[in-house]
């Protein structure tokens, strides 16, 4: 969009803040170079057309806004003389992409001071070379520099990760290992058992009817009801009590596995009834081994899903096996990262779900959302560790018009005010020298708005501050999706 030409003054915009230190003979060169142009309510130039003008405001009002999905999201709107905009990386040259990179409009009648791309560049080039050479190693150097922090970024997250996996590992795992080891020794003494009974005069009929029972009280143990601390420690002293009036030894050791499994004084009565009474304490014993036997079957059982559980949250968490875009359920792409950060959480911090499950799906690139939320949360526990290491996160998600609400709410000391604005801003960090590369919250805007065409927003006040990601429910362009670095 053109404005209309107008005079260009030297001593107006030698005036400005931009242009303050410029001699005579420098403002009259610009004057002659560029031009003045008004503009009436409306837009300047759009985001992601051909950067061909370097702007300076000499009156008005402006507004800068960048494009996120379908949306036009504001980011600065100024009345403040000598602003500038547009073309502003003309000296790079063919280096970068010389596009503009938001969008400008004005929102009353307002007077730009207009240079041509080319001459702003050798304008700058002929009176700042210096300048322009500090410049350029900044513009490269914070780059790469940039790229080079955010793979250290991402090993650091992925060391975290990996020592919560193998905490979260080694406890089923050692669960596993010690259950096994007790196993071999029960088994051992049940045939021992067996081979005692065996020995005895009993008829085939008592045999018979002892591995009945045996069957029936492993059936009970599979389906052993769960009881209160109070209600087990009952049953306990009712168990104890009825061994102990049938002269059956250590009847204190063999009642709480008892009760684990189950099992009450009516059934050990069946029991009683089912056989003689000399060989009433010898088959409790081997039924206690059964019970033991049992329940170390169904600990290794539970440890190993446990393992097998970790394993699939790490597949899942990764997206090792899957295409990097595909439709996602984001719960299992939560579930999958609040399981892998078990271990950092700890106990003291209480993780609550509010998950909305008639959410449908969502077309994404999951590994680079896992990223997200492994920063984010990351960030929560920090907050809440300065705050004394108690308190809660929330996860939260919902449908917020078209799009997909994932929110993470901490009870930590919240966001100053003062810096609210540059926590999004690349190497700006709170956390101390070490632990903290600045780049967590950068890496996660660009994934969710660069690459999925979403925002991510915060709100914070003391005890509650909330991380907020809006995800469209429609699939973008992976071809126009930008990479994040």
């Amino acid at each position: 969009m053109s404005g209309r030409a107008m005079p260009c003054s030297p001593a107006e915009i030698g005036s400005l803040f931009l242009f303050e230190d410029l001699t005579p003979e420098q403002l009259g060169r610009l004057c002659a170079a560029g031009r003045v142009e008004k503009f009436e309510p409306g837009p300047v130039y759009s985001e992601g057309e051909p950067a061909t003008c370097f702007y300076v405001m000499i009156e008005g009002t402006v507004v800068i806004s960048r494009r996120v999905g379908g949306d036009d999201v504001e980011v600065n709107r100024t009345s403040q003389p000598g602003v500038y905009a547009g073309s502003m990386q003309a000296y790079l040259g063919d280096r970068v992409p010389q596009v503009y990179g938001s969008s400008l409009r004005v929102t009353e009648p307002t007077r730009f001071f207009v240079l041509p791309a080319e001459t702003f560049s050798a304008f700058m080039q002929e009176w700042f070379p210096m300048a322009v050479h500090l410049l350029e190693g900044l513009f490269f150097g914070s780059r790469n520099t940039q790229r080079a922090v955010g793979q250290r970024e991402r090993l650091l997250a992925l060391g975290s990760l990996s020592a919560g996996l193998t905490h979260e590992l080694n406890n089923p795992a050692a669960a596993a290992v010690r259950a096994t080891a007790s196993l071999r020794e029960r088994v051992a003494k049940m045939r021992h058992k067996l081979a005692v009974i065996a020995q005895g005069s009993y008829s085939p009929e008592v045999l018979a009817g002892l591995i009945e029972i045996q069957e029936r009280t492993a059936e009970r143990v599979a389906k052993a009801p769960a009881l209160s601390p109070l209600e087990a420690s009952d049953r306990e002293d009712e168990l104890t009590d009825w061994l102990d009036d049938h002269a059956i030894q250590e009847g204190w050791r063999i009642a709480p596995t008892f009760v684990q499994a189950g099992l009450d004084v009516d059934w050990l009565e069946q029991v009683a009834a089912a056989v003689d009474e000399e060989i009433l304490p010898g088959a409790v014993g081997w039924l206690n081994y059964t019970v033991e036997t049992e329940l170390l079957m169904d600990e290794i059982a539970d440890s190993t899903t446990r393992i097998s559980h970790l394993v699939d949250a790490a597949k899942q968490y990764s997206q090792l096996d899957r295409a990097p875009y595909q439709v996602a359920d984001v719960h299992e792409l939560l579930d999958s990262t609040l399981l892998m950060l078990s271990g950092k959480i700890g106990q003291r911090i209480k993780v609550v779900k509010e998950y909305d499950r008639t959410l449908p799906k969502i077309p994404a690139y999951p590994a680079e959302l896992n990223q997200v939320w492994t920063n984010l949360i990351d960030n929560a526990v920090f907050a809440i560790d300065s705050a004394g290491g108690e308190g809660t996160l929330t996860v939260r998600t919902a449908r917020d018009h078209e799009r997909l609400l994932v929110e993470f709410r901490d009870t930590g000391p919240g966001i100053p005010p003062d810096i609210r604005s540059r926590i999004f801003d690349p190497f700006f960090t709170t956390k101390p020298v070490g632990e903290g590369t600045g780049l967590g919250l950068d890496i996660s805007w660009r994934i969710v708005v660069n690459k999925h065409h979403g925002s991510l927003q915060v709100e914070s006040a003391p005890g509650d501050t909330r991380f907020q990601v809006l995800l469209p429910l429609t699939a973008a362009d992976p071809e126009t999706a930008e990479e994040p670095e």
